[in-house]
């Protein structure tokens, strides 16, 4: 049938470095009969996405990108993912999956909750990966592979949208991760947020120093590394924050007490302390790095990772194809009527009948 060989369409919503990594990737994974849509506010980014081949077309009108999609990533900052999923909602199609890759989750949660409507599922969803220069320009295949991806599915999530987003971040060569959005944020907060808190405090510090002028020559690969962050996207630093307060100022209030106790090693000249403490530290990290911890995958799930993806994005498009073929009986009596012919023309309602049965029998195949 002609509606075989239609494309699924999968959209992504941000074509800055993690929406435009997240389109390389799949790209370069060879899905077949998938059209990848790609939308953002910045028209320039989205036509720059399509000639990297970070999509097959940008779409510049929000709703005629989310149009019949079976999966949306919305790939903003923080405090957007609530806008766009204001806007998407009317345009989803029932059995769509809806991800993102914000980097705090439980708000995130709230607001797919309060904003999707039935029949989609929400899976959130957060590569630990990035860079601090964002943009297209910037993205890059591999930028997830080897790295940890927390997928959060929201209650409302169906198995199959679930194992789709593991089917999504296993094609980018990433790490599943299934975590509770509160301990996510808590966690990120740790590992990820304090960093940047740091690393933009200690640029601070010295800048706005008067010696500036006379430090900065010496300002070599130490600083520069350790204030890498202060390097990144200020709105996505400040809706990282403001998302995630009280996690935030918890660890800040755990790194000032640290460096506290440091300085009291320091002032109270315990030599032996100070050795010991960097002593330890330096062991424990290169046995991290050399041996990092893993968190076992909390659910099974198919290996088989394309076929996890394509599996739910077949899924949506039969979801909209039985809804179109149980709205054709009564488009086509509008339709007589309007010409005058008697409504309710017999062969068009078996058409249509036959249509819906031959659509469910196949759905009922891919779910055995």
């Amino acid at each position: 049938m002609k509606e075989q060989q239609e494309r699924k369409r999968l959209t992504i919503i941000g074509t800055g470095l993690i929406g435009g990594s997240l389109g390389l990737a799949l790209k370069a994974a060879g899905l077949e009969n998938v059209e990848i849509v790609g939308h953002d506010k910045d028209r320039g980014a989205a036509n720059q996405a399509q000639r990297v081949g970070a999509m097959d077309r940008a779409e510049h009108n929000l709703l005629r990108a989310v149009e019949g999609a079976s999966m949306v990533i919305i790939a903003t900052p923080v405090l957007a993912v609530r806008e766009v999923m204001q806007e998407i909602a009317g345009e989803l199609v029932e059995g769509a999956v809806v991800t993102d890759t914000a980097s705090t989750k439980a708000q995130v949660m709230q607001w797919a909750d309060e904003l999707l409507p039935e029949g989609v599922s929400f899976v959130g969803g957060h590569p630990m990966a990035g860079k601090e220069t964002p943009g297209i320009e910037q993205a890059e295949a591999t930028l997830f592979a080897g790295k940890a991806y927390c997928i959060c599915p929201s209650l409302k999530a169906t198995d199959g949208a679930v194992n789709s987003v593991v089917g999504l971040t296993r094609l980018m060569g990433a790490e599943p991760l299934f975590v509770d959005a509160e301990e996510h944020d808590q966690y990120a907060a740790a590992v990820s947020h304090l960093p940047l808190l740091v690393s933009t405090a200690l640029f601070t510090l010295l800048r706005s120093s008067p010696a500036w002028a006379d430090l900065a020559p010496m300002a070599s690969s130490g600083f520069r590394d350790i204030t890498r962050l202060a390097s990144g996207d200020p709105r996505m630093s400040h809706d990282i924050c403001v998302t995630n307060r009280e996690a935030a100022v918890h660890w800040l209030e755990r790194m000032a007490g640290e460096l506290h106790r440091l300085r009291d090693v320091l002032a109270d000249a315990r030599d032996e302390a100070l050795l010991e403490t960097f002593t330890k530290a330096q062991m424990e990290r290169d046995s991290f790095l050399a041996q990092p911890p893993v968190r076992v995958m909390e659910a099974a799930t198919s290996t088989d990772a394309r076929q996890e993806l394509i599996h739910a994005l077949v899924g949506g498009w039969m979801v909209d194809r039985m809804r179109k073929a149980q709205k054709l009986p009564e488009l086509l009596k509008q339709r007589e009527a309007a010409k005058g012919a008697q409504p309710g023309p017999t062969r068009a309602e078996r058409i249509a009948e036959d249509i819906r049965r031959d659509l469910e029998k196949r759905s009922g195949r891919k779910e055995k």
